[in-house]
């Protein structure tokens, strides 16, 4: 799927001159400019019975569609999409990209997985995931509008009586390695969770009735939660430093607010709390063997607090262009040799292919492509 007002990516996907079960479908210029609106046309022109979304970067596991098509085939007409493991194959490229990597180990290996034994609603990944074509249908596809629409689409999913299974399959893709490119591509995710938890509990009454009413609490938990706690956690770190820093001054005043119960309650969660979480991202990275990343989730405070900020910047991109979706520039990976490898370590096969390594077009078949 390439968009019409991209005339370089067109050009050169054109001339890279792929097998014939590559179809290149240009998306007509309009608005919205997001990735559902793109999906929806590519859902016209589908012809299969399932479907599944791959991000150009993406190097999905070999055997992945095989396993997908097995798991359909074992599993109830209620399953409707199948997801694969997200990963990266740059992890190692910087500090940003060790604390990306651990954030997707513990939310794709422990996290989906545990929601999936719960046969709870599950905010889908935005690639590598496969649905019966039928069910995208059913549901008239994805929300143009959404800037976060696999996660919407999840929630669609169970609000519907479908449900999603997790397959041991990974595919990796470009961990963010620019701290500005990350900011934004984190704002437009939040933007898109915030727009989900709107839109799915603007009638409370009809979303009791088409979602079991313990996973109405799982959807306040996993999205609702997950957008609450980027923005209150910033507060409360300040509040209680200030509380140990200037207890003399300002100690008093923020013991008139918490009662002795209460204040010892928090300061319990703040330590131990904080501890846990940590320790999960250690889980996620020794699931995963990546055993070099686990000292990194001493740091992720640091990340939590740079997701504050993408919050309410996404908070005031929502109020003033709710609808418009950052560009995440990729490749900024590219002649890392130790990434490389790493993609050779985790899919188990030979150096990938020239894609990887080199986006040009071989030069030899240039004219070739061009004429035709």
């Amino acid at each position: 799927m390439l968009e019409e007002d991209d005339p370089e990516t067109i050009k050169n996907a054109f001339l890279m001159n792929l097998p014939d079960y590559f179809e290149m479908v240009v998306v007509p210029h309009s608005m919205p400019k997001t990735k559902p609106k793109a999906c929806n046309y590519g859902l016209k022109l589908a012809k299969g019975e399932y479907a599944v979304i791959f991000d150009a970067e993406d190097v999905p596991e070999p055997t992945q569609l095989k396993k997908a098509v097995v798991a359909f085939g074992k599993s109830d007409e209620t399953v409707a999409c199948i997801q694969a493991k997200l990963n990266f194959y740059n992890p190692r490229q910087n500090w940003l990209t060790r604390a990306f990597t651990a954030e997707y180990s513990l939310w794709f290996d422990l996290v989906l997985t545990g929601l999936q034994a719960a046969r709870a609603p599950i905010p889908l990944g935005g690639t590598s995931n496969h649905f019966r074509t039928s069910v995208l249908r059913q549901l008239n596809g994805w929300d143009a509008f959404n800037v976060t629409e696999d996660c919407d689409l999840g929630i669609r999913l169970a609000k519907r009586g479908y449900t999603t299974s997790i397959i041991d399959s990974v595919t990796l893709e470009e961990a963010n390695s620019a701290p500005i490119n990350w900011f934004f591509q984190r704002t437009r995710w939040i933007k898109g969770y915030i727009q989900t938890y709107w839109v799915h509990m603007r009638d409370l009454r009809s979303f009791k009735r088409t979602l079991r009413e313990p996973h109405v609490v799982t959807f306040q938990l996993i999205v609702g939660g997950k957008i609450a706690s980027m923005f209150i956690n910033p507060v409360m770190w300040v509040v209680t430093i200030s509380y140990f820093v200037f207890r003399a001054t300002l100690g008093p005043t923020i013991e008139s607010f918490y009662p002795a119960p209460v204040l010892f309650m928090g300061i319990t969660c703040i330590v131990f709390g904080n501890f846990l979480y940590m320790y999960y991202y250690m889980l996620g990275c020794a699931k995963r063997e990546q055993y070099d990343l686990i000292k990194y989730a001493y740091l992720v405070p640091i990340y939590w607090l740079a997701m504050s900020v993408a919050a309410w910047r996404a908070l005031y991109g929502l109020i003033v262009s709710p609808h418009e979706w950052f560009k995440t520039q990729h490749g900024l990976h590219l002649g890392n040799d130790n990434d490389i490898n790493q993609v050779h370590d985790t899919l188990g096969r030979g150096l990938v292919d020239e894609e990887l390594t080199d986006y040009e077009p071989i030069r030899e078949q240039k004219e070739k492509a061009l004429a035709a």
